[in-house]
């Protein structure tokens, strides 16, 4: 029994982590694509 909950919290401890960076590499990426859009904007705008 004591295994079993051991067994279960770590499986749920690695699924948390795995969730985790994907969520935070996710994150990343839609920062970047701002920046590359704001980044565009403004020289699109930029006085000659």
């Amino acid at each position: 029994m004591n295994t079993t909950i051991k067994t279960c919290l770590l499986a749920a401890f690695t699924l948390a982590l795995t969730t985790a960076c994907n969520t935070v590499e996710g994150v990343g990426k839609d920062v970047e694509a701002v920046g590359e859009k704001v980044s565009e904007t403004a020289d699109a705008n930029k006085p000659e």
